[in-house]
């Protein structure tokens, strides 16, 4: 079978022929043409022809074929066989053609070319339209580039499965735009009317940038009107940019709870990481194995990954290396509870900077064992900067949580205490401590997805604690990528607040889910537990956000909080005396906020034993 690009490289030497011959014809008239005229300069700008076009890969696919981009190389080829025959042409004594008729013959030329290949197109996607058969007519939600390249990938590929048949677009300057037969037909109030006179069976939104509140709304207006739903992939999904029809998908849970977009300023996060000793606690979990992932990015000398679960760190060194002989010494079985392995462990390797994500974050199995939040994300904190402090660490790094924030649950307590012990230390010791705070991760392990998900699979139903709980979520790339940047920036002893976005309603998003499934699934109301909100917070009472040197994350102050009371709790405290005990401290915290107008530092460190007296002595036996 003959090459497609042959064929195109024959008929523009074709063209040129044509279009010299005419325009000479044309110029000197019937009488005074020649054939040799013709013979001394067409077959120099048909050489030139052919080797700039390979040379361009005009003849090699390098563009969509009729596609703009490969019209311009077209144009390019024209222009530099034209004047090759110019030259050509003014070599001779008597001009052999005219230079108005080299000029128009350029021209003609070019049209020929672009004509051929508009036809040749125009054939093919009529072919396509023959062969729709029982292809889903969709229409396409968003008439910018991404609707623009999810039509042309439709057209183009004759088993995409897919005929696009309008556009729709909140753009209102959009209306009446046509893009390859297909008319921008209305905006999101028009899809029942556009489905009826379309006949359509499917709607792709067609906007990488929109944000999950978009997708949620558009999904449902589009699943009302009995219409299936399909999305393309967002913008950093997309390689290269380039859309294929295998890029448009149902909606996932990240689709519908949101899209941000982090900008991360990747040479200010590189200085404080390439060529140091880095160390990350709780390196096998959700956060943990992510920024162990991004930080291997940035080239540290050494990077410790400390988990206490050995099956957690086979997994981050597979999905880091590609396999798993758990026989680097990077990898460290450890249990931060341990406080004499950890500070054995951080004065033997010196990690200059230390990633703190190592947590219990179950908040309904802690509010049934306060003692185990007790001993992990407080001691087991506390052993972690207790060892930092020793081993002279630069930059400490505490992974919070937003039920800190005006906590109500054990959970919530625990973490902001470890939030006031990072703080104190800041002013105790060399080195920069902080913490960074955020809501839900989508895909964590124990996640309200990750239950829908299960329960999707099983028939359901969905169980949503609440018709009106909301929560804020971001996804663990984007999420790990300001967790480094705060890192970057942070000045130690405040909280750095990451931008959720804004908080969804979780009702909202089972309900979605349960539609999209096929058969759809039943939703059921379980009740709030004991210690959770209807919609957390990222700021506590007391707490003025701040800007720092990043649009999404704000700062704010926290209140320093003794390690030496915390540490000399007694082993034998009951569960009922840990919650007491730890809800006062954050009683104390956020009291020392709302009433203390001077800035917060050394000289203001809040200690247990200073509390109640009574409490403190029935917990401590004095």
């Amino acid at each position: 079978m003959v090459s497609r690009y042959r064929v195109q490289a024959a008929v523009d030497c074709a063209a040129w022929a044509v279009a010299l011959t005419l325009c000479t014809v044309l110029r000197l008239g019937p009488a005074g043409f020649a054939t040799w005229r013709l013979s001394a300069v067409i077959p120099v700008v048909i050489i030139v022809q052919l080797i700039a076009g390979t040379g361009l890969d005009l003849y090699r696919g390098r563009w969509v074929f009729g596609s703009a981009e490969e019209v311009a190389g077209v144009g390019r080829t024209v222009v530099l066989a034209g004047v090759a025959g110019l030259v050509c042409d003014a070599m001779w004594k008597e001009r052999p053609i005219p230079i108005s008729a080299m000029i128009a013959g350029s021209s003609m030329a070019l049209l020929l070319m672009a004509a051929v290949r508009f036809g040749w197109r125009m054939e093919r996607d009529r072919r396509v339209r023959r062969s729709i058969g029982e292809r889903a007519r969709v229409i396409v939600f968003g008439a910018g580039s991404g609707g623009q390249n999810a039509v042309r990938a439709m057209r183009s590929d004759p088993a995409s499965g897919y005929v696009p048949v309008a556009f729709l677009d909140d753009n209102a300057a959009l209306r009446g735009l046509t893009f390859r037969g297909v008319g921008v037909m209305g905006d999101r109030n028009d899809i029942a009317s556009v489905a009826a006179r379309y006949r359509a069976r499917m709607m792709v939104i067609a906007v990488p940038s929109a944000t999950g509140p978009v997708l949620r709304e558009l999904s449902e207006l589009a699943t009302r009107e009995g219409l299936d739903v399909r999305v393309l992939p967002s913008v950093s999904e997309l390689l290269g940019g380039e859309v294929r029809v295998v890029d448009i998908r149902e909606p996932t849970d990240r689709d519908l709870l949101g899209r941000h977009h982090v900008e991360t300023d990747l040479d200010e996060v590189a200085a404080y990481v390439r060529g140091k000793r880095v160390a990350v606690t709780g390196a096998g979990g959700s956060i943990g194995s992510e920024l162990c992932r991004q930080l291997a990015a940035f080239e540290p000398a050494e990077l410790i990954m400390i988990d206490r679960d050995e099956s957690a760190l086979h997994s981050v060194e597979l999905s880091m290396e590609g396999r798993a002989l758990l026989q680097s010494p990077n990898l460290v079985l450890l249990d931060i509870r341990d406080r004499h392995g950890v500070r054995e462990l951080f004065c033997e390797r010196r990690p200059q900077v230390v990633f703190h994500a190592a947590a219990l974050k179950h908040l309904p199995l802690l509010e049934s064992h306060p003692v185990e939040a007790l001993k992990t994300n407080v001691w087991g904190t506390l052993a972690v900067l207790d060892a930092s402090a020793a081993s002279g660490v630069e930059r400490f790094i505490n992974i919070s949580t937003d039920k800190a924030a005006n906590p109500c649950s054990v959970l919530g307590y625990s973490k902001r205490v470890a939030e006031g012990l990072t703080s104190g230390l800041n002013w105790s010791a060399p080195g920069r401590y902080l913490s960074v705070r955020f809501g839900n991760v989508l895909g964590s392990r124990g996640s309200v997805l990750t239950a829908f998900q299960r329960q999707l699979e099983t028939g359901g139903p969905l169980t949503v604690t609440h018709p009106d709980v909301t929560r804020f979520f971001m996804t663990v790339e984007e999420a790990v990528q300001l967790v480094v940047q705060a890192a970057a920036i942070g000045e130690g002893g405040e909280v750095l607040v990451l931008d959720m976005g804004d908080p969804v309603r979780i009702a909202e998003v089972a309900e979605q889910l349960a539609q999209t499934h096929k058969p759809a699934c039943a939703i059921e109301y379980v009740g709030l537990r004991r210690g959770e909100k209807i919609h957390e917070e990222l700021f506590g009472d007391g707490e003025v956000a701040e800007p720092s040197g990043h649009p999404q994350i704000r700062s704010a102050a926290v209140p320093c909080v003794s390690g030496d009371s915390v540490r000399h709790l007694p082993t034998t405290i009951d569960g009922a005396l840990v919650r007491e005990v730890i809800e006062g401290l954050c009683a104390q915290m956020t009291a020392e906020l709302v009433t203390e107008s001077a800035p917060l530092g050394r000289d203001r460190v809040i200690d247990i034993r200073e509390l109640d007296r009574s409490t403190w002595q029935s917990v401590a036996g004095d």
